[in-house]
């Protein structure tokens, strides 16, 4: 059985295989997002694919074997959804539940989160847009765009949330953008590729384009 600090080893390199897609992730790249020296994290790196968990190779990067994917789903199916159950169920803010998420993934009961994932009744997404695998780790295929990557005039929902720190979260909300709501593109500016955004007719300025990047759309 794979220990904790193990298991959020897997669960950063599944995340990160993701977003490169699928491209073999660095030693670099594992300790900047987990705030980890870099020798430490090849010491886990080892750990792990004695354990058959990864394939590492030095200076080569990492990917999961399939025991090791199978393990990282289980942990984000059950990240997804105690982050869902503690927005929805005990009406926490999104930017608060990360870290108790953090705490709750752990707990080793199948049958717990099974019961769990059948009160909630089978949640697709979590509170900022991931999607929550099932008990066979599939998850719901996703077309989303860019907030960044929309033109004037183009319209949607927003589908999810690439970065999650607290800090981000916090600002999204005082700018009125939550998951579901609808906005359209009103202007691009060249120099800085910020925009302006229109949501419940009213115009938002200024909307830089580290935060648009972030911001995935769901065309209407």
């Amino acid at each position: 059985m794979a220990t904790q600090s193990e298991e959020n080893y897997l669960k950063n390199i599944f995340i990160i295989l993701e977003k490169n897609n699928s491209l073999p992730v660095t030693t670099n790249e594992l300790s900047d997002v987990m705030s980890i020296k870099a020798a430490s994290v090849s010491d886990m790196l080892k750990r792990l694919s004695e354990k058959r968990l990864i394939h590492y190779k030095k200076y080569k990067g990492v990917v999961l074997t399939q025991k090791g994917k199978a393990r990282a789903v289980c942990i984000i199916r059950k990240h997804r959804m105690w982050e869902y159950f503690l927005v929805e169920k005990l009406k926490l803010q999104w930017d608060e539940v990360h870290a108790v998420a953090e705490e709750l993934e752990h707990v080793n009961s199948d049958l717990m989160i099974d019961k769990l994932d059948l009160f909630l009744g089978h949640p697709k997404f979590d509170p900022h847009g991931d999607p929550i695998p099932d008990q066979r780790g599939k998850v719901v295929s996703q077309n989303f765009k860019n907030l960044s990557a929309l033109a004037i005039h183009e319209k949607g929902n927003v589908a999810a949330v690439l970065e999650q720190q607290p800090a981000f979260l916090r600002h999204l909300k005082k700018l009125s953008i939550q998951i579901r709501t609808p906005l359209e593109v009103i202007d691009k500016m060249e120099f800085d590729k910020s925009m302006s955004i229109k949501i419940n007719n009213t115009t938002i300025t200024n909307i830089s384009f580290e935060i648009a990047k972030n911001i995935l759309i769901a065309k209407s």
